[in-house]
């Protein structure tokens, strides 16, 4: 299990800082919520702010070690994913924070680095809740991201990292992926959980139903975020939206961004609804989502040092519910 992991200080992140700015922070403040890197604000003596990256094994709650890109749905952390997904966001027009110095050979400290534009108005997630006058108009500006986002395609399916310097990814289809983690994932509640352990046949072959009726899709995989939560969508002072944590960034089908957003928009969801999705495809990986929403927090408490357990046990069992009510579908 990794150890409570150290927040780095002004001391550590200094040197990034110089590199970068040409000035050291006056204080430094680590941002909660990242699991798979270190996320820290820097604030300088004019009262101009920045935030660090740091991907570090000590900043890593997964215990996770290096992903393989070849793997669409592998550990998606580092900075080389970082930069190849920026860079692919900057040519669709879609905003992040600026990439305002990387480190990718561990000058400054034991770790791939990056130092990016702060955008401290809040997230996406945060003005939903508190603010339902402003609800209508920023939904409209995210159902706008999204068209420009999903509009882009590429060759084939796979982390943007790896399609676009010309490689290939494992698996024949998304649907096929989906399948493999679904099962995959599913073959690792028995131990953890003893429903999970009765239901294990009922859920293995509702997983099978649905997946034999999607239909081959010819149309390209779309640009997608991967984890498109509105937590993970950050509005600028000008009330701009720009994505954050996109080193998963990928093609693959947009149903897999649809069911991910219907979980974590819940009722504004409907405002970024689109036309055309593919049902099959939305009931299986629906299932497939949930299955990851149970694996993946109770993983995640078996190895790492989440601030707050209960959060993701909480998340493991709406998720277990939730699937199980799902098998109805087959």
């Amino acid at each position: 299990m990794t150890a409570t992991r150290r927040t780095l200080t002004r001391t550590d992140l200094a040197p990034l800082s110089r590199a970068a700015l040409g000035r050291v922070p006056t204080t430094v403040t680590r941002i909660r919520g990242g699991s798979k890197k270190g996320v820290y604000r820097l604030v300088f003596e004019d009262g101009t702010t920045a935030v660090a990256y740091v991907w570090s094994a000590d900043e890593d709650l997964w215990d996770a070690g290096p992903g393989d890109p070849r793997d669409p749905f592998s550990h998606a952390s580092g900075l080389a994913l970082f930069t190849a997904a920026a860079d692919r966001l900057a040519a669709a027009g879609v905003r992040t924070p600026r990439l305002l110095h990387a480190d990718p050979t561990h000058t400054h400290l034991p770790a791939d680095a990056a130092l990016v534009e702060d955008l401290p108005g809040g997230t996406l997630e945060d003005l939903l809740d508190r603010d339902p006058a402003a609800a209508p108009k920023a939904l409209e500006r995210m159902a706008a991201l999204l068209t420009t986002l999903h509009t882009c395609t590429g060759p084939r399916f796979g982390k943007v990292a790896v399609v676009d310097n010309g490689v290939s990814s494992y698996g024949s289809s998304c649907e096929e992926l989906v399948v493999a983690r679904a099962l995959g994932d599913l073959d690792e509640l028995p131990a953890r959980d003893p429903r999970a352990a009765a239901a294990h046949p009922q859920l293995a072959d509702a997983v099978r139903a649905l997946a034999a009726r999607v239909r081959p899709r010819t149309s390209p995989p779309a640009l997608i975020h991967g984890e498109l939560g509105g937590d993970h969508v950050r509005v600028t002072a000008d009330g701009d939206l720009a994505l954050i944590d996109i080193e998963g960034l990928m093609y693959f089908d947009v149903e897999w961004e649809h069911v991910f957003l219907r979980l974590r928009f819940g009722h504004h969801y409907e405002a970024l609804r689109t036309e055309g999705l593919d049902e099959d495809r939305l009931h299986l990986y629906r299932l497939a989502m949930h299955l990851s929403l149970v694996a993946g927090p109770l993983r995640l408490l078996d190895v790492g040092d989440f601030h707050d357990p209960e959060f993701m046990r909480g998340i493991a069992e709406h998720n277990l519910q939730q699937a199980l009510s799902l098998t109805e579908w087959t």
